[in-house]
């Protein structure tokens, strides 16, 4: 008599130091060479990173560089240059999008405006400084013009309050645009200009009137 019993054969894996028992179909799908489909890929560190370090946005920074642009005074010990050595993106557009947002008031259209005189006033001053020999890149003019607009901001909510007192009101717009200004000024008007300097100085000046009169609705 012939007898005995057909038993799968156990196949063992070596994976560092340690012998794992692999299952009939796992052996079946290696013999006849679709054992690709049982690989697993290691994780990719680069694919858990956080979304802000992703898109490259560091909070910090940014926290740092609306304190330059808001006390502008070099007394304060702020590494100014920092807004314009290191520009970035995502802080400009958020000041300029806050901005937006503030100056509504019901005519939705300024918004594109704001946008539009951000990015092409920001290349007419960039431009202009190339000209008259300042060694400036047009990231830098779009971040330091972008943050500049924080004094606009800060005086929003001043000019709802004494919106009736006619006086009051523009000795506040005016000490906004100059606020505003200076400090863009002062960061992108560089000794290299020597007595050019107006020439820079008045295209930012007109450039943040501009943007109060679209909030202003003028």
């Amino acid at each position: 008599d012939i007898s005995g019993s057909i038993t799968t054969p156990d196949v063992k894996l070596n994976l560092g130091g340690e012998f794992i028992k692999e299952s009939t179909a796992t052996t079946f799908l290696r013999q006849r060479g679709y054992g690709w489909l049982l690989e697993v890929e290691d994780d990719d560190p680069e694919d858990n990173k956080p979304l802000l370090e992703e898109l490259d946005i560091d909070l910090k920074d940014i926290y740092y560089k609306i304190r330059c642009v808001l006390m502008p005074m070099p007394s304060l010990g702020f590494n100014r240059q920092v807004v314009r050595d290191n520009p970035d993106f995502w802080g400009p557009l958020a000041v300029v999008l806050f901005f937006s947002m503030i100056s509504l008031y019901g005519q939705f259209k300024v918004v594109s405006w704001i946008i539009t005189i951000w990015i092409f006033g920001s290349l007419t001053i960039f431009l202009l400084a190339r000209v008259l020999g300042g060694e400036v890149a047009y990231g830098q003019v779009l971040g330091v013009i972008g943050y500049s607009l924080l004094p606009l901001i800060v005086i929003a909510p001043v000019l709802v309050v004494v919106g009736s007192f006619e006086v009051v009101s523009t000795l506040i717009k005016l000490f906004g645009v100059f606020w505003a200004a200076y400090s863009a000024a002062s960061l992108l008007v560089g000794e290299e200009f020597k007595t050019k300097k107006p020439l820079l100085i008045y295209p930012i000046f007109l450039l943040y009137i501009y943007f109060l009169s679209l909030y202003t609705g003028v």
